[in-house]
């Protein structure tokens, strides 16, 4: 027999607890949902754009009724439950309906707080919450002409331009002396009113409400001064509070909302609570994604898995306000000793503030362009430490415009056909309407639906700022302890962690010990346990296949045209004419329809057939080359410059330099490709200053740099420190790498890493800890004993035949 669950609310969080629990146990209760409006479940979020016409309420359903019965839910609408037997188990409907319970998950949100002034409940006066409100707003608009919107925040707003946009003249009346005091400071809130003002609006701030006019209707506004408005029409959008009049008349405990625990339970343990009716260590949330997070652990709950924790959180708001972009986090007015950062740009209507105390931000607000600010958000919630970015970080992530695009590429300004996910094809308009159309609301949702960035991962930050703006309010791109994939409630650091210190030596070990959903994993989780098992114990872990990628497992980079593109090893970029002439007459012997000399001073072979790899790879091995490695999340090329022996501004011997480097780190598996490069002088023609690891020789040593990036964003290096020798540079390069190896999260490159644990962190790691920087780079060092194996050598002497054997049809 299963168990019983009802919901009480069939709104956005307990339905999306429902979505979590049919993942998690889909055959554990017979389920039945109560909602009080005539409607399934619907996005609350887009009531604005039905308001303003530019959606329909069938555009917003989240889940149709097909939904609920192809699940097996009982789904009743308008008829909301008025009375929970908490004795009996069971609830009482409003039409006499009763339903009894095993357990019990209240999802009441929220209501409009109406100001309590004479008149307050005339025929016109609306809130703004639900479908209702704006049937009574879009009414109302059809024969008056005047509208007052009490209330200068964001539902306030977004009224008054729905409104608008329907025909009638809008004034807004806000009590406090400036619009959004809770998302805007006083700058960004006095451009925003000029911006609005502009299209029409009018204001009447620092203004109170004393009476609704009007006999049989409202007909305008009495303020606490005696002056007068008139208006057809009167919105009331000052707030909401808390629903927990059921919870209260059943004897639940209840504060400003209903109160919880960290497992999302109330004081009575078989009645669960999620949304905007919960309060969690004293807050309560109205912003959508810590609902989301509220509803993944009362599932995880109801599915008696009993390990997740929600323990509240550090929410950011990033939303589109009439057209125009707004973000804000953290303690954004400023205390005494806080120090502020502020870019403002008039011209082009921009406007940044970060609050900074101890070198680490308090607090954000953003005004125009608001491309970074889940950058800031992450800095924020992390607390890193700025001091080595200081200079820069109002400029963006290091960021020079998708590799000098500018405006172009800035998301907003992207057209529905442009490419965000080159690996997979996908445009800006696929990941729109698959948000709007299926509603999506995490970056894991997208990435399920369109493939975008569930590839390589370089265009993540692209498709989580398409996520943000197209969801709005409250949407979080990080969460502060984001699971490694669906199959865990594990954090990468989380999973990183327990290998180490739990000696976890195989994925079985890692599924057991951290109670793995799934028992095999998945194809997300797979590929990141292999590289942290393979990083942690190199000289025990048995590196697995099949959890690598196409490229990774057939040891060459897959084209579109399903053939293959091989790129034998160059040291430093040297080569000599037999090297070239073996290279040329592998090309003829196999047919290589296109060779090119890639941007890491390599020679690259396209075109090669899957079953001709292996042939291939003995000839080029018989010639004395090793894998390029130019295919996997591995050491690439070290990049170098002729250097002094031949050029007159060379400082150091750099191409020498550039060897060794190479030597000492081929064949290293990382969690994300990895570029070296060394330069000769500052002039830096081998372009040292946007790698992972870069050195640039000076007269008196070596400059070392780390965290570049080219490609689509372009990162520019900071600098590590000045050495003089080329051990040095050597022990260095091992000991940074080695770090990087065993503390950054899979897919994660050199760049965010840095920026995520900070500068100061590493020197402190690599500079300031002698012991540990040579311990690093001696783990380094054992590691490479096992992965300066050419898997092409292997190959060719038959390993792993059957991945390179061409499927024989048969009629």
């Amino acid at each position: 027999m299963k168990e019983r669950l009802v919901l009480v609310g069939n709104g956005m969080a307990g339905v999306r607890t429902l979505e979590e629990l049919l993942k998690l146990a889909p055959e554990e209760y017979d389920i039945t949902v109560f909602g009080a409006e005539p409607y399934p479940n619907y996005n609350r979020i887009m009531l604005s754009p039905v308001l303003a016409g530019e959606k329909t309420i069938d555009d917003i359903i989240l889940n149709d009724r097909a939904w609920y019965e192809e699940n097996g839910i009982i789904l009743h609408t308008d008829d909301p439950v008025v009375e929970i037997d908490r004795v009996s188990c069971k609830v009482v409907t409003r039409s006499g309906l009763e339903a009894p319970y095993d357990r019990l998950l209240l999802a009441t949100g929220s209501n409009p707080f109406i100001i309590p002034v004479p008149g307050s409940d005339l025929p016109g006066v609306v809130g703004f919450r639900d479908i209702a409100d704006v049937d009574a707003m879009l009414e109302a608009a059809k024969s008056g002409k005047k509208a007052v919107v009490i209330g200068g925040g964001l539902l306030g707003l977004e009224a008054a331009n729905g409104l608008q946009r329907n025909g009638m003249d809008v004034t807004v009346v806000h009590l406090m002396d400036r619009l959004m005091e809770r998302q805007l400071d006083k700058i960004a809130a006095e451009m925003l009113k000029q911006s609005l003002e502009e299209k029409g609006l009018e204001f009447l701030m620092q203004t109170q409400t004393a009476e609704v006019l009007g006999e049989d209707r409202a007909a305008g506004l009495k303020f606490a001064d005696g002056s007068e408005i008139e208006a057809d029409l009167v919105v009331m959008a000052v707030g909401i509070r808390p629903n927990t009049e059921l919870a209260q008349k059943a004897g639940l405990y209840c504060e400003r909302g209903v109160v919880v625990n960290d497992t999302m339970q109330t004081y009575d343990p078989r009645v669960y609570a999620v949304g905007e009716c919960v309060q969690h260590r004293g807050e309560c949330y109205g912003l959508v994604a810590p609902l989301f997070e509220q509803a993944k652990v009362a599932a995880n709950h109801l599915a008696k898995m009993g390990i997740a924790r929600y323990e509240g959180s550090v929410t950011s708001t990033k939303l589109k306000v009439t057209g125009i972009d707004l973000f804000s986090a953290g303690d954004f007015n400023e205390e005494e000793g806080d120090e502020i950062l502020v870019l403002q740009d008039p011209a082009r209507n921009l406007y940044k503030k970060l609050v900074v105390r101890d070198n680490r931000i308090k607090g954000a607000v953003m005004y125009g362009d608001t491309m970074d600010g889940t950058w800031y958000f992450q800095l924020l919630r992390e607390g890193t430490d700025i001091s080595g970015f200081r200079g820069t970080i109002l400029f963006g992530q290091h960021d020079l415009g998708d590799a000098g695009h500018g405006d172009e590429t800035r998301v907003a300004a992207l057209s529905d056909d442009a490419e965000i996910c080159g690996c997979n094809g996908v445009t800006k308009g696929d990941i729109v309407n698959a948000i709007q159309t299926k509603g999506l609301f995490t970056l894991d949702d997208v990435r399920a639906h369109t493939k975008a960035s569930a590839s390589c991962g370089s265009c993540t930050g692209l498709v989580e700022a398409i996520l943000s703006s197209t969801v709005g309010e409250g949407y979080d791109a990080k969460p502060s302890k984001k699971p490694l994939c669906g199959c865990t409630d594990h954090s990468h650091d989380d999973v990183i962690a327990a290998i180490a210190e739990h000696r976890l030596k195989d994925m079985k070990a890692v599924f057991m010990h951290l109670e793995w959903k799934t028992p095999d994993g998945c194809a997300t989780c797979r590929p990141a346990l292999n590289y942290y098992l393979l990083a942690r114990w190199p000289e025990e872990y048995q590196d697995d296949a099949q959890s690598r990628y196409i490229n990774e497992r057939a040891h060459g980079n897959i084209q579109k045209d399903g053939t293959y593109s091989v790129v034998p090893r160059m040291f430093g970029g040297l080569c000599t004419p037999s090297d070239l002439r073996a290279i040329a007459d592998v090309c003829d012997k196999y047919g290589v329809p296109e060779m090119k000399v890639t941007g890491g001073q390599r020679i690259d072979l396209f075109g090669v057939k899957k079953e001709d790899l292996p042939p291939m790879w003995k000839d080029l091995t018989d010639a004395g080359f090793v894998s390029g490695h130019a295919y996997g999340k591995a050491m690439r090329t070290v990049k170098t410059c002729a250097g002094k022996t031949w050029c007159r501004f060379g400082t150091q011997d750099s191409t020498g330099l550039g060897v060794k480097l190479e030597e000492l780190t081929w064949g290293s598996w990382m969690p994300h490709k990895f570029k070296l490069a060394v330069s000769g002088c500052p002039r830096n023609c081998a372009e040292a200053t946007i790698k992972d690891f870069g050195v640039v020789c000076v007269e008196s040593g070596y400059e070392l740099h780390i965290g570049g990036n080219g490609g689509i964003k372009v990162r520019v290096t900071d600098l590590l420190c000045k050495v003089d020798t080329e051990e040095e540079v050597l022990e260095y390069c091992g000991a940074f790498t080695q770090m990087y190896r065993e503390e950054a999260h899979y897919l994660e490159r050199t760049a965010p890493w840095v920026e995520r644990v900070g500068l100061s962190y590493i020197k402190q790691r690599i500079l300031d800890d002698e012991a540990g920087r040579k311990a690093l780079h001696e783990r380094f060092k054992t590691g490479q004993k096992f992965a300066q194996i050419d898997p092409w050598k292997a190959r060719a002497e038959g390993e792993a035949a059957h991945e390179f054997t061409p499927l024989k049809i048969t009629a």
